[in-house]
């Protein structure tokens, strides 16, 4: 029961309504038996400062950050962990016991997670479609994997090339791809992992029928190809879909939700002892309802 004791983590963003998050992180602090709520609190951007000062002034144990304010709530953190400075985006806050709030980023944590536990990835190659502001997790976990190429896919040459130029490293280097360029389908028929970061096939999103890049594209796509797509909505999207018919392993967002969400309460309560399954759990059960 909430009482007296009762401490807040919660959800910035807007809009939050339809965000699975509270349902998947109180299964988790029910489990843990800690005594915090967590609660979506949507805000419009011009009100951010105001709503962390009074949320740090409530004892606020942690934040999530999403949609729209992952850029901007960079501005208002004191400390900023390497990553999110390197990725110029927040999803996760932690209090600061001199005041203020620390930003750090476990996009990249949970979109690892279903990958790196069944694969060897060194000296393969990926494929990124999109280059927005998902694409810039997807990238910076891909660069950790030893990959031997990661081509990055986008519609407009200088939205690219700045995408590229941001996030490029030594170490993994990044090709650009334009969606004209002919050299596209043989990237897609070599690639040993393909990621959709665009929102093409969202159920709130145009038509869910839609496929990133057109359903031809991908006829010929290996069939030990990994396809994951950032999309949960619905479940599967077409382009998964099309991947199962296929025999491709596939994904879905919702694994990275859970595990992102995960990372971020285990900073927050400083334990190891996340219920990951009850999460998942809780989370497929709101969105099947």
């Amino acid at each position: 029961m909430i009482n007296g004791g009762t401490a807040l983590v919660g959800l910035l963003g807007n809009p939050v309504s339809h965000s699975l998050s509270p349902a998947m992180h109180n299964a988790a602090l029910r489990a843990m038996d800690l005594n915090w709520r967590y609660l979506a609190l949507p805000c419009e951007t011009d009100d951010l400062k105001a709503v962390l000062n009074g949320l740090q002034a409530a004892g606020c144990q942690g934040l999530n950050v999403t949609i729209p304010h992952k850029q901007t709530v960079a501005e208002f953190c004191i400390e900023l962990s390497p990553l999110a400075r390197r990725l110029g985006a927040v999803n996760t806050l932690i209090p600061l016991s001199n005041g203020g709030w620390k930003g750090t980023n476990t996009d990249v944590e949970g979109f690892l997670a279903p990958l790196i536990h069944s694969w060897s990835w060194k000296g393969r190659q990926a494929l990124v479609v999109g280059c927005g502001g998902s694409a810039r997790a997807v990238v910076a976990g891909l660069q950790e994997l030893e990959l031997a190429a990661i081509t990055v896919v986008g519609r407009r040459a200088e939205a690219l090339r700045s995408f590229i130029n941001d996030l490029q490293q030594d170490e993994a280097p990044l090709t650009p791809c334009l969606e004209t360029d002919i050299s596209l389908t043989e990237l897609v028929n070599e690639a040993d992992l393909v990621v959709n970061t665009t929102p093409l096939g969202m159920a709130q999103h145009g038509h869910p029928s839609d496929v990133p890049l057109g359903p031809d594209l991908w006829s010929g796509l290996r069939a030990d190809a990994v396809l994951y797509d950032l999309i949960y909505t619905p479940r599967p999207t077409a382009w998964l879909g099309l991947g199962k018919t296929r025999g491709n392993r596939c994904f879905d967002g919702l694994e990275m939700l859970v595990q992102q969400g995960a990372a971020s309460l285990r900073i927050w309560s400083g334990r190891s002892d996340v219920p990951i399954d009850t999460m998942r759990q809780a989370a497929e059960s709101t969105l099947s309802s």
